[in-house]
Parts: C-alpha cells; structure tokens; sequence
C-alpha cells in the first residue's frame, strides 16, 4: 500500500499557482507518473486533512533545451505528472500559506 506521500512527489510553487491558490482555491502538485485522480484525491484528503471537490491531471512531456553556455550540448528535461486539485473554499493547505502573487 502506498502512503499519500508515495503519490505527492513535491508541490509545484510557480506565480501561476501562487495566482490559482489566492484566487481559485487550487493546489498543483507533482505526482507518481502512475497515480489517478482517485489516488491523488484520497492521497491529498488523508496528508492534509481538507476536503478536495476536483481533481485534473495532467502529463507535462519531455523537453529539449540548450546549456547557456555551449551551443552544442543538448539537455533533456524529463516528462512528469502534475494534478491541480481544486479545494473546497473553506479549506486550506498550510505549506502554500505566505506565497503571494
């Protein structure tokens, strides 16, 4: 059995989330590339004790890229799993308190 956070891998902390957290009551997080929104649902209700109404996932893909410095040396940033989770209005994550946007 896995524990809620074996399914959360870390959140995801960016101004568009810093905008959809104040305003929208929605959370973003990265999650295991297995995880459904069932899995994610109970995963966030059971390490944060809230109440989640929606669940969205989403899966970001690979990335190609350029170091700063060299044209020739290509990076690869991995493909990943992210959900937005939209909280009931009253409730609250506390790791997300003191970001503003």
């Amino acid at each position: 059995m896995k524990t809620p956070f074996d399914i959360l891998k870390r959140p995801l902390v960016t101004e568009k989330t810093a905008y959809q957290t104040n305003k929208l009551h929605q959370y973003v997080f990265e999650v295991d590339s297995n995880a459904t929104k069932v899995d994610v649902k109970d995963a966030i209700e059971k390490a944060f004790d809230v109440r989640v109404e929606k669940v969205n996932i989403i899966n970001v893909p690979a990335k190609r890229g350029r170091r700063a410095r060299s044209r020739r040396v290509a990076i690869r940033n991995s493909a990943y799993k992210k959900a937005i989770v939209t909280l009931n209005a009253e409730d609250k994550i506390a790791i997300f308190e003191g970001v503003e946007e």
